[in-house]
């Protein structure tokens, strides 16, 4: 491995050699506002071949593989006249083009909002394949929530905003532990988070806050290949697109207000800090306090969300973020089942049936946790020609914790009376898992050659990367059972369960359990893609990454020594074809990609583990037709999870063997059905909807589960949609309503031979949003979980989910 790395690394920085003299594109060009701002969106076209582009954020678009000649450019935007720029072409060179429009930036965003462009679209994404790659190129299913759609539904949290990914459902709120990663949800089976930022390391504990997101993108199925395997799943990644400064002062401040004690100010301000406005400033901050829909529950949680950025030339540009988390919160409801209970001893299997008083947190509202997260990024981009260009990216986060974390056990009432004749759910435990001084550290260095060449006549857009990750965790977690009390009805000692109360039983009796986390681990990869366009319509893609994972062991304190120290490598292959019977229209496309997990130990023979490998192969239809006011995605998909550890029982007892002994051969299956449209039919009316099925089982397992879904699998059904009609012109100019909601269906998250089967049952939330948006203010009212229904989320847990809210904002825009 330390030869083979330094070999990769300098191939990586000589490979631009090889193609340096390559041609760069024909034509390229940026288009700008008539004063002077980039247009972005606008739709650029050859008129002899009809091949078509937007423009980018930047108002720059490009078109290879151009024989010389003469070429006619369409420059459209709807609802304005359609501009002709004559260009000619000549050999080994670049027509470089500045068009300006005859329309303003505050025009050209009113055209975007009144439906000009589907606004719930997005049409490529630079980072979830490491290049710019539009939608329909792809192979690889992913959803785009865009800033539009956000701002409908009043959004303040990525855990609110993933509503609107297809197949994605919530199992967890964010616990705000150190180390953990935001809220928990589910993708094709798998349990996943969002920890990535704009490609690349960016965990946050807490809730996460969208002061400062410009989109959200949710990538599926197994993709280590070129995001590694320690923030991703076999469901995929989520990633987050925060804001970036732009070249004039602007900004916006808020205030929402709603029932359960929510409050909440943010500011996003802009601005140049030079007067060639090469350094820009753009900083996001928001405070929130909100109560809960039971009885005591609160969260409270400042962000601090810079971004510098600072044109050197041309060529070279640096960008310099952070974002700055403190929070006081105490943990949701959560409800676990003993370890053995049977779900028939405790009469009931399905979370409605329980006789757990819904509005009551069984808990006082001084048993928060403070937590506290500092994340720093830099970027920097070069440069060297119109096709070769370099990027790296430094990464560091930090979390923090310090405090209980109330959780309950629902007990069947036999194993508190000792009857065992005595059937029901009458009683729950208050149980204590705090964490002391909890610190966790991820650091991630990143570099990245990209490439847009041709072979010949074959294009080629290549990314290669070396990428260095440490995660340094060092954390404590102890805790203990502080009482028994019924589950509804007078509860005389209801009130007890308080950090006075915990901190004594701690202090005369000690803790239950004591699990402290201080180890390194070190991952070392090297990894390069390739999307090779063998015509104008067919194209292919090859991937590898090579991943060195070295885990140092865990830290004894008593010993002052490392123990349980292993290393691993693992080759992590993708590859993928699209085909495009209507260029940039219509794709047909398919996927190979891998994902895996790091495992330690020895089986019954001595042996020791492989890594976990995830293999997913995915065939389906992409769409963007009429001018993107219609995009879409249906896939159907099948992962297949091999060198799964499980226990080992031997036919014959066999005294030789460890104690619990395992063998790594277990095998899984997810495989399923996608969905997803977002339209804009006519002008004003937006809709996004999504649709997914996932059939998931333990193929090859203990007898106690074979041939069962996970319960960590969530529903087998999820749907989606959001409909919003904003009224372009006329007297209600600037008004807009949605409607929406979210539906799953029955959730096992007990799922065995011995326990039995608990369901969390199907739900259906609704939601709505009023808003009426103008130049410099915009005022919204949402409501969410409309009919004020009861229901659950959760992997192997009950997790009561919050009652009908409204909350109200006005926003000033400057």
């Amino acid at each position: 491995m330390k030869r083979i790395l330094p070999l990769l690394f300098l191939s990586i920085l000589i490979a631009p050699a090889f193609v340096w003299a390559d041609p760069a594109p024909p034509i390229k060009g940026r288009v700008l506002t008539a004063d002077g701002r980039p247009a972005a969106s606008v739709t650029v076209r050859v008129k002899s071949n009809g091949r078509t582009t937007l423009t980018d954020e930047e108002g720059g678009f490009a078109f290879a593989n151009l024989a010389a000649g003469e070429y006619d450019l369409e420059i459209s935007l709807t609802g304005f006249a359609t501009t002709t720029q004559h260009v000619t072409v000549e050999l080994r060179r670049t027509a470089n083009l500045s068009i300006r429009l005859q329309v303003s930036e505050q025009q050209l965003q009113e055209v975007v909002v009144t439906g000009g462009t589907n606004r719930f679209s997005r049409r490529t994404s630079d980072d979830l394949a490491k290049m710019p790659l539009k939608n329909v190129e792809n192979p690889q299913v992913y959803t785009t929530i865009t800033r539009d759609l956000l701002a409908d539904q009043l959004v303040f949290s990525v855990d609110d905003g993933l509503r609107n990914a297809a197949g994605v459902q919530k199992m967890w709120d964010a616990t705000s532990r150190s180390g953990d990663g935001g809220g928990y949800f589910n993708a094709r089976g798998f349990i996943l988070q969002s920890q990535l930022r704009n490609g690349v390391a960016g965990n946050v504990t807490s809730r996460i806050d969208a002061a400062n997101l410009e989109r959200i993108e949710v990538l599926k199925g197994p993709s280590a290949t070129l995001f590694g395997s320690t923030l991703t799943s076999y469901g995929g990644l989520i990633n987050r697109v925060t804001k970036k400064p732009y070249d004039r002062v602007g900004g916006e401040v808020s205030y929402s207000a709603g029932n359960f004690g929510f409050n909440r100010i943010s500011a996003d301000v802009n601005t140049p800090l030079n007067a060639d406005h090469s350094v820009l400033l753009r900083v996001n901050t928001a405070y929130t306090d909100e109560g809960s829909f039971q009885d005591n529950g609160s969260y409270k949680s400042f962000v601090f969300a810079p971004s510098l950025a600072y044109k050197v030339s041309d060529r070279l540009s640096f960008l310099f973020d952070a974002e700055i988390y403190r929070s006081r919160s105490i943990t949701p409801l959560i409800f676990f089942f003993p370890y053995g209970q049977t779900i028939a001893s405790m009469g009931v299997d399905r979370a409605d049936k329980l006789p757990v008083d819904y509005r009551r947190s069984f808990f006082s509202d001084d048993l928060s946790q403070q937590s506290a997260v500092s994340n720093f990024f830099a970027r920097m981009n070069y440069r060297f020609n119109d096709n070769w260009s370099t990027q790296t990216n430094v990464t560091v986060t930090n979390s923090y914790s310090d405090g209980p974390g109330p959780y309950f056990y629902l007990l069947a009432n036999s194993a508190v009376t000792g009857n065992p004749a005595d059937i029901g759910t009458d009683y729950i435990s208050r149980n204590d898992q705090f964490t002391a001084n909890s610190r966790d550290r991820m650091l991630e260095i990143q570099q990245n050659i990209n490439g847009d060449f041709t072979i010949g006549s074959l294009r080629n857009r290549f990314v290669a990367g070396l990428d260095y990750f440490n995660h340094t965790p060092n954390e404590l977690f102890s805790g203990g059972t502080y009482d028994t009390v019924l589950s509804h009805g007078v509860i005389p000692t209801y009130r007890d369960f308080n950090r006075t109360n915990l901190q004594k039983l701690y202090a005369t009796k000690g803790v239950d359990f004591y699990y402290p986390i201080a180890n390194t681990s070190n991952t070392y990869s090297a990894y390069v893609s390739d999307v090779l366009n063998l015509t104008d319509n067919l194209m292919v893609l090859a991937a590898l990454r090579l991943d060195h994972f070295v885990n140092k062991g865990n830290f004894d304190v008593t010993t002052g020594a490392s123990s349980g120290g292993y290393n691993q490598t693992a080759l992590s292959p993708k590859f993928g074809i699209v085909y495009q019977p209507i260029r940039d229209q219509l794709s047909l496309f398919a996927n190979y990609q891998n994902g895996f997990t790091n495992e330690t130990g020895t089986d019954y023979k001595g042996r020791v583990f492989r890594p976990e490998q995830a293999y997913q192969a995915e065939a389906g239809v992409k769409i963007d037709l009429f001018d993107q006011r219609l995009t879409g995605t249906v896939s159907v998909y099948d992962i297949h999870v091999s060198n799964i550890i499980r226990s080992y029982i031997p036919a014959a007892p066999d005294s030789s063997l460890p104690v619990n002994p395992q063998i790594q051969d277990g095998t899984q299956s997810s495989r399923g059905v996608e969905a997803e449209v977002v339209a804009s039919p006519i002008t004003g009316l937006n809709i996004v909807a999504g649709f997914s099925y996932n059939d998931s089982k333990y193929e090859k397992a203990d007898k106690d589960v074979l041939g069962r879904r996970p319960a960590t699998a969530a529903s087998p059904y999820t749907a989606n949609w959001w409909v919003s009609y904003k009224f372009p012109g006329g007297a209600l100019k600037g008004l807009g309503l949605g409607f929406g909601g979210n539906y799953a269906s029955d959730n096992k998250i007990v799922n065995s031979a011995s326990q039995g089967v608990f369901i969390l049952p199907a739900y259906t939330v609704l939601g709505a949003s009023v808003f009426y948006d103008y130049a410099h203010f915009r005022v919204s009212v949402k409501a969410d979980n409309l009919t004020d229904q009861h229901y659950w989320v959760g992997y192997t847990t009950v997790n009561p989910q919050p009652l009908r809210s409204v909350k109200a904002s006005i926003a000033f825009k400057f």
